[in-house]
C-alpha cells in the first residue's frame, strides 16, 4: 500500500465522530475527503483545521444514501485527491426510541439506509479503485448499543448488528485483493447532538464504565487511525469497541 497520497474518504465528517476521525485522518498524513450532506459551513471548517495543521483535506457534498450520489461523490474525490484507500463509512441519521408496539418496517428501514445500504454502496464505488491500488482498507463505525440491548432501540440495533455481519462476509471476500474490513463499535461518545444530556445521566453512565470516566471522539478517532494504518494490515473481520469497557460481559 505504498503511494506518494493516500486518500481516505469519511462520511458524514461535517460534525461529530466523523469531523474527529477526519482531523485524525489529516494528521496522520491521508489527504481527506471530508463528506457531508447538509452541512456545508460545518464541513468547511473541518477542512481549515486539516489545512491548518498542515494536512490535505476537501469538502464534498452527497448524500450517502443514494446511489447515483454516491458514483458521483467517490469520482469526484478521485478526479481532486485521487482513488480512495481508506473509506470510512460513519455516516447516520436520526435514531429516535420506538416503542415495540408501534414499530413499523418504515423504522427499521430507516435505519437500514445508514447502515446498510450507505456502507454498500460506499464500498462497491470506492472497489474499483482499491483493486487498481492493490488494496485498502474499509472501516465500519458500528455501536456497542448492539450489546446493551436498549428497549425502544430495536430498528437501531437491528441495523448495527448487520453492520457487523457485512463486516465479517465483506472481510472474506474483499481480502484477496488485500482489503481489510473492520469496524469501531463506540460507546456513548457524546457530540453536538447529545447536548441535551443531563448531567444526571452522564454519570449514571460513567457509574457503570470500568475506566471511570466518559469517552471522547478522539478515542474513536484513534482506533480508525490504526485501523487505517499499514500497522493494522493482517487485521480483517474485527470489531473494536471503544466503551471504556462498558459492555464486558
Amino acid at each position: 500500500m505504498e503511494s506518494t497520497t493516500r486518500v481516505a474518504l469519511v462520511s458524514g465528517a461535517s460534525r461529530g465522530l466523523g469531523a474527529a476521525i477526519a482531523r485524525r485522518l489529516g494528521a496522520d498524513g491521508w489527504a481527506v475527503a471530508v463528506n457531508y450532506r447538509a452541512g456545508a459551513q460545518a464541513a468547511g471548517r473541518v477542512v481549515d483545521d486539516i489545512r491548518a495543521a498542515g494536512g490535505v483535506a476537501e469538502a464534498f457534498g452527497a448524500d450517502v444514501t443514494d446511489e447515483e450520489e454516491v458514483t458521483d461523490l467517490v469520482a469526484r474525490v478521485a478526479d481532486r485527491l485521487g482513488p480512495v484507500r481508506a473509506l470510512v463509512a460513519n455516516a447516520t441519521g436520526p435514531q429516535p426510541a420506538v416503542p415495540f408496539e408501534k414499530l413499523t418496517w418504515r423504522d427499521h428501514l430507516d435505519q437500514l439506509e445508514f447502515f446498510v445500504k450507505s456502507p454498500t454502496l460506499l464500498a462497491q464505488a470506492v472497489l474499483p479503485g482499491m483493486k487498481e491500488l492493490g488494496g485498502g482498507r474499509i472501516i465500519q463505525i458500528g455501536s456497542d448499543v448492539f450489546e446493551r440491548a436498549l428497549p425502544g432501540m430495536s430498528a437501531y440495533i437491528a441495523a448495527k448488528g448487520a453492520q457487523i455481519g457485512l463486516t465479517r462476509s465483506w472481510s472474506r471476500e474483499l481480502g484477496r485483493y488485500g482489503i481489510t474490513v473492520n469496524l469501531v463499535a463506540p460507546g456513548w461518545i457524546p457530540v453536538e447532538r447529545h447536548a441535551g444530556a443531563s448531567p444526571e445521566d452522564l454519570r449514571s453512565y460513567i457509574d457503570d464504565v470500568p475506566l471511570g470516566h466518559i469517552g471522547v471522539p478522539e478515542d474513536v478517532a484513534a482506533a480508525v487511525s490504526f485501523l487505517a494504518s499499514d500497522a493494522a494490515g493482517y487485521i480483517t473481520g474485527e470489531r473494536i469497541t471503544v466503551n471504556g469497557g462498558h459492555t464486558i460481559g
